[in-house]
């Protein structure tokens, strides 16, 4: 997971976002490549492909929030309709990741993804046309973000089940591709905002498409490890297979647990931090004391990835728990009207915190859930989370005027405390054991 769900494509990330199986869970044929020399094991050439692939989208992603804010805005529209037009993409992501699952385990995940980036490419080729154009009308860019959505929920549920086809360490793997995120959600936004104002949003709109099809053809250039072939698609009807993603899932003590100790973590701590901490520290701060915020929780995200590239727990997710205490400090230290500095630090070590339980939750998903139902159990996991982002968002305004900002964001705190201690009292969660190498 990331800080904001598990990880997504931008999400992603999300987290962007946005999640297990020493040895029993892989088929045969399905086990990681034979252990080369110690060098080789992480940056094999594939791994190399798949992690430019990952790494020149997600900086393309983070560009993409300011150029839509500034061309918009450029030409008369409101904030509100920012926020229509991030909406669109977010409702089809989370409302379509699960279909994608289901046709990733059915048909070619790889055409799959390098088919959903061929589709953004023309989509943000499309948006830039516009903008440089300046032929701009809201429900063109509306319908942009549809088909980004859709692409984003067909490309993502083939993220876990691709890299442990490219890596034979998939913590190592997974923490230098989170730390790679956490660069980009630094360098993104500033480089966006020097083309913006050197040039215009159709730039980075045109920017953002090539990251796309760098992405396509690093993918294409892959040369994955086969899998063993499934039954066909015409013996086993898609209802099939949707159910069976579904009950693999719910089988999973530890995994359906995360997943709702999860939503409650983004309902209550990371859906209403972000609109309340920005209406806390810009008006009595200032906007680049915001920014410097943001820029400490990448930091702290870029560190803590790092840890978990070097700290492996031989109980990943009760050590990627215990990390989590930590992140209560992120909405406590705005919500208690910290000075800035301490503000910094607090959110710096909350980012540890996450980074450090993102990389343990992604890698105990793709390494105890065997290949042929990853895709969609990743895309259970993803909905779960992603879904209740905006549920945080739109109820932090009806509760901070009930309560006051500040009592919802130490609420928020104390929230973010129970969930670790909510994951610690599930055996399953305490309990489960990295698997083998």
């Amino acid at each position: 997971m990331t800080s904001s769900a598990p990880r997504s494509d931008r999400p992603a990330d999300p987290a962007a976002e946005v999640a297990p199986g020493l040895g029993g869970g892989f088929g045969p044929g399905q086990g990681p490549h034979p252990v080369s020399p110690l060098g080789d094991r992480l940056w094999s050439a594939d791994f190399r492909l798949y992690f430019t692939a990952r790494s020149v989208a997600m900086l393309g992603d983070t560009m993409l929030p300011v150029a839509l804010s500034a061309g918009l805005l450029s030409y008369g529209y409101s904030v509100g309709d920012i926020g229509l037009v991030m909406a669109a993409t977010t409702a089809c992501f989370a409302g379509l990741v699960i279909l994608g699952g289901v046709l990733a385990d059915r048909f070619n995940v790889r055409a799959q993804m390098i088919t959903a980036d061929l589709v953004r490419v023309c989509s943000q080729s499309t948006a830039a046309f516009l903008f440089l154009t300046h032929r701009v009308r809201l429900w063109e860019v509306v319908v942009i973000a549809v088909v980004n959505g859709t692409a984003a929920a067909m490309f993502q549920p083939g993220v876990a089940s691709t890299l442990v086809r490219v890596a034979a360490d998939v913590q190592g793997a997974n923490a230098v591709t989170r730390t790679a995120e956490s660069v980009a959600s630094l360098a993104g936004p500033a480089l966006a905002g020097v083309l913006v104002g050197f040039a215009s949003p159709g730039v980075v709109f045109a920017v953002h498409a090539s990251t796309y099809l760098t992405s396509a053809v690093c993918l294409i250039l892959l040369r994955l490890r086969p899998v063993p072939p499934r039954l066909s698609s015409a013996a086993v009807s898609f209802r099939a297979d949707l159910a069976e993603g579904w009950r693999e899932f719910r089988s999973r003590t530890w995994m359906w647990s995360v997943i709702v100790v999860w939503m409650v973590f983004m309902v209550c701590v990371i859906g209403p931090y972000t609109p309340l901490a920005a209406g806390r520290i810009i008006p009595e701060h200032g906007a680049g004391a915001y920014g410097l915020v943001n820029s400490a929780l990448g930091g702290g995200t870029a560190v803590g990835a790092l840890f978990a590239l070097r700290i492996r727990a031989a109980h990943p997710l009760r050590a990627g728990s215990l990390a989590l205490f930590v992140t209560a400090l992120m909405p406590a230290s705005v919500g208690l009207d910290l000075p800035v500095a301490a503000i910094c630090g607090c959110v710096f070590v909350a980012g540890m915190g996450t980074a450090y339980w993102g990389v343990n939750w992604a890698t105990s998903v793709q390494t105890q859930v065997p290949n042929d139902i990853l895709n969609r159990i990743h895309a259970y996991e993803v909905a779960g989370s992603v879904a209740m982002v905006p549920v945080g968002q739109a109820l932090a305004g009806p509760a901070a005027s009930l309560f006051g900002a500040g009592h919802v964001l130490q609420a928020g705190g104390a929230v973010a405390v129970c969930v670790a201690v909510a994951l610690l009292a599930v055996p399953a969660v305490r309990n489960l054991r990295r698997a083998p190498a």
